[in-house]
C-alpha cells in the first residue's frame, strides 16, 4: 500500500494542500477522536499510534481500552472513503511522527478516474479488512474462551453455586 499511496499523492492531479496534507505529531498526540465525523484516511509515514475505544462498564463507568497499535505503512480511517461517517475509535500517538491525511471524496474520484490504480488501492484494502477481520475474530474467541475459563472458575469456587 505505501507504493501505491506514494505514487498517488505525487501525481500532480492530487494535489496537496486540497486532497491530501502532511502532518506532523508528538507522542500523546490525538489523531483522531472517537465520534468525531470522519472525512479522511490516514496514512502512517513514520511512528506509532494506537486504537482506543471507551468501553461502557456499569453505569457512570467507562474505560478506554486499546485496540490495536499502527506503524509506518499501516493506515486507518478507511470507512471515509465513500461517505462521511462517525470516527468509531480514537488514535493517539505513542511515538513522535507523520501521516498523511487523505480526503475521502478526492481519493475516491481520483481513483474512479484512474481505474488501475483503483483496482490496485481497492484489492490492497480489501486484503488490510480481511486481515482486521481475521484478527477481530480470534480476539473474539479469545476472550469467549477466557470467560468460560472465569466462570468455570467462579462457578468451581462458590460452594453454593448450583447449576439450573
Amino acid at each position: 500500500m505505501e507504493n501505491l499511496i506514494k505514487e498517488i499523492v505525487n501525481d500532480p492531479k492530487f494535489s496537496q494542500g486540497l486532497a491530501w496534507k502532511r502532518w506532523y505529531f508528538r507522542a500523546d498526540d490525538v489523531i483522531v477522536k472517537e465520534g468525531d465525523v470522519a472525512k479522511s484516511l490516514f496514512f502512517i509515514e513514520d511512528g506509532q499510534l494506537r486504537v482506543s475505544v471507551h468501553v461502557e462498564l456499569e453505569e457512570r463507568r467507562n474505560v478506554k481500552t486499546g485496540v490495536s497499535d499502527l506503524k509506518k505503512g499501516d493506515i486507518f480511517g478507511d470507512t471515509c472513503l465513500h461517505e462521511s461517517s462517525v470516527r468509531t475509535a480514537s488514535v493517539t500517538a505513542i511515538t513522535d511522527g507523520c501521516v498523511l491525511e487523505i480526503n475521502g471524496e478526492k481519493l475516491s474520484g481520483y481513483l474512479d478516474a484512474h481505474p488501475i490504480k483503483g483496482y490496485a488501492f481497492y484489492k490492497k484494502m480489501f486484503e488490510i479488512l480481511f486481515k482486521r477481520l481475521d484478527n477481530g475474530n480470534r480476539r473474539i474467541e479469545y476472550l469467549l474462551a477466557w470467560g468460560l475459563k472465569a466462570r468455570r472458575s467462579a462457578e468451581k469456587s462458590i460452594p453454593i453455586f448450583r447449576k439450573i
